[in-house]
């Protein structure tokens, strides 16, 4: 995602604000210009202004902004510092840190990806080692997997604060190599379930989420291995989008 100076986003607050005092990962604040065009063309639900559901999903859009974006806890404004809890898939969260939840710093220095796809499985099951990647090399196999960024809506908010349940979904357009597996050009997306648990300055204190990550990872590993599809031998069977590409 480029990182130039960017204009007031309006799906993410604190992107402009206080801009010079905020330590950026990649020396300014990003553009989302990209992934809002893939969001307003391929969502599903358009949200009144004002409303609950547009509150929601923007607040989440804003506090994965500054976990992606920001270097320093200090600078995050859309959540309690001494609160914050990230749970993911709680038996996972259980089993892998035995206790439930990952606390602000753990999730910065763990990144997003990183925090929402670790799991518990046998090395020789995991499509995804979680804890063999880095906060960089994690968000570089997606952008490169979705050039076009990984968009997020909410579909629904089932009741309001402090405790705040919703469904969402998540997609993006698969258009580059994942892992070493061609891209298909088709849409890869996943639902889940969450909960966000807000204080009285409505600061995020807890995430709670639950989704099934082979929804994602059978989209992005359907095709055959780029070794494999660029040899002479299984061309006619290669992904269909490998030879226009």
């Amino acid at each position: 995602m480029a990182t130039v100076p960017a204009a007031k986003d309006k799906y993410r607050s604190f992107l402009d604000d206080e801009a010079d005092n905020v330590q950026w990962r990649h020396g300014a604040p990003p553009s989302y210009d990209a992934v809002n065009q893939l969001f307003e063309q391929g969502r599903t639900k358009e949200w009144e202004e004002g409303s609950l559901e547009e509150i929601v999903q923007n607040a989440i859009k804003t506090w994965e902004m500054e976990l992606s974006h920001k270097v320093r806890l200090q600078d995050f404004k859309s959540i309690n510092h001494e609160k914050f809890n990230l749970i993911v898939n709680a038996w996972e969260t259980l089993v892998i840190e035995g206790r439930e939840g990952l606390k602000g710093e753990e999730a910065l220095k763990m990144g997003s990806y990183n925090a929402l796809l670790k799991n518990s499985l046998p090395k020789e099951f995991q499509y995804y080692k979680a804890d063999e990647e880095s906060f960089e090399s994690s968000h570089e196999a997606f952008r490169s997997a979705f050039p076009r960024g990984f968009a997020w809506e909410v579909i629904h908010v089932y009741s309001g604060p402090p405790l705040i349940p919703f469904k969402f979904r998540h997609w993006g357009i698969f258009e580059g190599p994942f892992k070493g597996h061609a891209p298909t050009g088709e849409t890869v997306e996943f639902y889940g379930i969450a909960t966000v648990k807000v204080d009285e300055g409505l600061k995020v204190e807890e995430v709670e989420v639950y989704y099934d990550p082979a929804q994602l990872f059978g989209g992005l590993l359907k095709a055959h291995p780029i070794s494999i599809s660029s040899s002479p031998t299984h061309h006619a069977s290669a992904c269909p989008f490998h030879s226009s590409s």
